[in-house]
């Protein structure tokens, strides 16, 4: 009797352990839920993608967002993030957008039902493939494919049918199955053509390849990724492929609705770049040929929006990808002759302004990342900073502002009333003199650290003086950034909330002169001498989240609407803010820190289709919620370091690349218990706020204790800030000399800083 107790005990034992195990192995991807955000606030929603990670194939039903009660049609794929979608498929017969209900979605699989048919479609993707299953209650299956851009459709063997679409210079290609006999009826459709599909069954279904090579391509790609009819091994290969991913990082801790924000944020931090290889060869837009080569092509990187947070978090959790992505860009500077901006699909998209590459390869290298061609895509970013226009939303050979900017040391504004006197400058982007300068000084600095890695001293140097330029368009009697024109003189009257035309564009972009003029990431210690010091910077720092708008929400926003998610100035909306609740930790206030990161978390990032306070940006965004969720955050790119914030979980555990861990604790921790009181790092005590990447890169611990006090004495030194000048040398993060911090470059405020160019 007891033996057999006590089998049946071993035996509930067992069961339950296998049970928690299995929860552990599917929570992440549950945890996920892609409606968050899929009605934006203003401008434009995420969307329910499903796809694998970093995969050529995107799905998305086709409707203006969630509360749209109708779907248009479901694409094949996408052409870029945010940038248009690949052919179209729709079951039933014809008759415009469709009204659904009983929709589920996930990153690896999408249901839906249609209200008048009740016909059920179902999809899941491979890397290059998508699956779609109908269920037909009349047992006549209807399926209309079509394309959306230029281009053909055609029959092919086996009942088959194949593809092409003409955009932008190039072409994709397509080739699917469907599981029963049909009929086709092809006729012209706006685009190209509209192939109907027919059959007496009551389910069926349609395996496709994409191809961005040739038809045949798209075939074999199909052939290899999905060779067999069998849905539901291709929805239980895509959710263990996502449950594989989100694994690297498991928490513990938290309410449910903060797992669901963290999750779907780290989901969306995995839709790019996306892979194009097929088969060891790529087409690449940037030369017009197809390559074969060893290593993965990426294209898809909206580097304005990603350098900040989203390529620091792949640099800690995939070191190997990133390597392959930033060579995917040296191949792309190779084939072309610049280095891109946006690096889409169809090759540089010039958009917004900056040379962010720049960040992101120093970035990379400071932390380790070494196996890509370091020489090359030195030579590239510098290439694009002395020969190329900084004109925002244009691409070329330099401009009269650009030789305005190299011998003066600013972008020039127009004064009030002047017309513009460059044709270059685009209509509605235009100048944008004050980003324009803040930014290219940050690169030229990480230019300068890639010329330090690469052994050109007098690169170095240059690069240098020229990221002190920002310098230049501080005004010291507002305490703020400010346009200057080509005279010297500051552009006045000029409200710094609200001037500049739409997206005050005139002078900034897409934000204002209270959010820009924390934009210094290269050197937060100059930034506070040119304030006045520590306590006045951080006055103006407090008074950034109080200062009022000065008018209603409405005007505001019909002139601002890229500045969401308003705390007084700060605007957690759009990229250029992230860092600066981090900013308190320089000033040795990191209470406020933590005091501010956990308020905008709770208040703009809830798991609601409204859960995203702006543009969402593909992970731009996202990625700031992964890392201030996880308790620290990389405020500088190029200096190998993390700030502590406040973690929202009581246990984070980072699965590296090499095997190790990172473990985070937090003890005592809750919504009240939010203020750090004391650090523990690999067991020893920890008298700074923040930590180098060389600490955890090989794993480790780092042990929190909360409170619902803050420790106002906690990361006060001079000496124990966390580095922010000019000078640092982000090399000595990789050694012993983590506790050394050079001090700022000295200068005048609003004197110009010039370069020998």
């Amino acid at each position: 009797m007891i033996m057999r107790e006590m089998e049946s005990w071993l035996t509930r034992l067992l069961v339950g352990t296998a049970l928690l195990a299995a929860q552990v192995l599917v929570a992440q991807v549950e945890f996920v839920d892609n409606t968050i955000g899929n009605v934006g606030i203003l401008l434009e929603p995420t969307r329910p993608t499903v796809q694998l990670p970093n995969s050529m194939v995107r799905f998305y039903p086709i409707r203006a967002d969630a509360l749209d009660d109708q779907i248009k049609s479901f694409p094949l794929t996408l052409i870029s993030h945010r940038l248009g979608e690949l052919f179209s498929i729709m079951p039933g017969e014809p008759g415009g957008p469709a009204a659904y209900d009983q929709e589920k979605t996930s990153p690896y699989y999408y249901s839906t039902r249609f209200d008048g048919s009740l016909i059920q479609t179902e999809f899941s993707p491979t890397e290059r493939c998508g699956y779609f299953r109908f269920t037909f209650p009349s047992g006549q299956a209807v399926v209309r494919i079509a394309n959306r851009m230029a281009g053909d459709l055609a029959t092919s063997e086996v009942g088959g049918i194949s593809g092409e679409e003409r955009f932008h210079d190039m072409k994709a290609f397509v080739y699917g199955e469907f599981s029963a006999p049909v009929t086709f009826n092809f006729r012209p459709a706006k685009e190209g053509k509209m192939a109907t599909a027919q059959a007496s069954a009551g389910v069926l279904e349609f395996r496709y390849g994409i191809s961005f090579i040739s038809t045949e391509q798209a075939k074999l790609n199909l052939r290899r990724e999905i060779p067999a009819w069998d849905f539901a091994a291709v929805k239980s290969q895509a959710k263990a492929r996502w449950n594989k991913t989100l694994g690297q990082v498991a928490v513990e801790g938290g309410t449910e609705a903060q797992r669901r924000t963290f999750y779907t944020a780290l989901y969306r931090c995995s839709e790019r770049m996306v892979n194009i290889t097929e088969d060891g060869k790529y087409y690449s837009a940037f030369d017009h040929q197809v390559h074969v080569d060893a290593r993965p092509f990426y294209v898809d990187n909206w580097i304005w929006d990603t350098y900040r947070a989203l390529e620091p978090l792949q640099t800690l959790l995939n070191p190997e990808r990133e390597a392959d992505k930033i060579q995917s860009y040296v191949r792309m500077y190779q084939q072309s002759g610049w280095m891109p901006t946006f690096a889409v699909l169809w090759g540089s998209y010039a958009c917004m302004n900056g040379n962010h590459a720049a960040a992101w390869f120093a970035d990379a290298q400071a932390k380790g990342v070494q196996n890509f061609d370091v020489q090359a895509a030195y030579a590239g970013v510098r290439k694009n900073s002395l020969e190329a226009t900084r004109l925002p939303w244009r691409k070329g050979p330099p401009s009269s502002l650009d030789r305005f900017y190299d011998t003066n040391g600013y972008f020039p504004a127009l004064a009030r009333g002047e017309q513009e006197t460059e044709p270059l400058v685009h209509p509605f982007e235009k100048r944008q003199p004050v980003p324009v300068t803040l930014e290219n000084s940050y690169d030229d600095w990480c230019i300068a650290q890639l010329a330090r890695a690469v052994g050109r001293p007098d690169d170095q140097a240059l690069f240098l003086q020229r990221a002190a330029f920002y310098k230049n368009v501080f005004r010291a009697d507002k305490g703020l950034m400010w346009p200057k024109d080509a005279r010297g003189n500051w552009i006045e009257p000029m409200d710094p909330k609200y001037d500049g035309g739409m997206g005050a564009r005139d002078y900034y972009d897409e934000n204002n002169g209270y959010t820009y003029t924390w934009d210094v990431q290269e050197d937060f210690a100059g930034l506070i001498a040119l304030m006045g010091g520590r306590a006045k910077a951080e006055q103006n720092l407090d008074q950034l989240f109080r200062e009022p708008l000065g008018r209603s929400k409405y005007e505001f926003w019909a002139m601002l609407p890229d500045s969401s998610a308003m705390v007084g100035q700060f605007s957690l909306g759009n990229e250029p803010s992230l860092a600066i609740p981090y900013i308190y930790n320089r000033l040795g206030a990191p209470w406020k820190t933590q005091k501010r990161v956990r308020m905008l978390l709770e208040s703009f990032f809830p798991d609601t289709l409204q859960g995203i306070p702006g543009d969402e940006d593909g992970g731009g965004m996202s990625a700031f919620v992964v890392f201030s969720m996880m308790g620290f955050y990389p405020v500088t790119p190029g200096i190998p370091t993390y700030d502590v914030g406040s973690p929202v979980f009581d246990k984070v555990v980072i699965r590296l690349h090499n095997g190790k861990k990172f473990t985070l604790t937090a003890r005592n921790n809750s919504h009240d218990h939010k203020y750090v009181q004391s650090l523990r790092l690999n067991g020893k005590p920890l008298d700074q706020i923040w930590f180098r990447h060389a600490d955890i890169a090989e794993g480790g611990t780092l042990d929190l204790v909360m409170s619902d006090t803050p420790n106002t004495q906690l990361g006060v030194e001079e000496a124990k800030l966390p580095p922010a000048s000019l000078s640092v040398n982000p090399q000595d993060f990789g050694g012993a000399k983590a506790n050394e911090h050079p001090a700022a470059l000295a200068s005048e405020p609003g004197k110009n800083v010039l370069t020998p160019h």
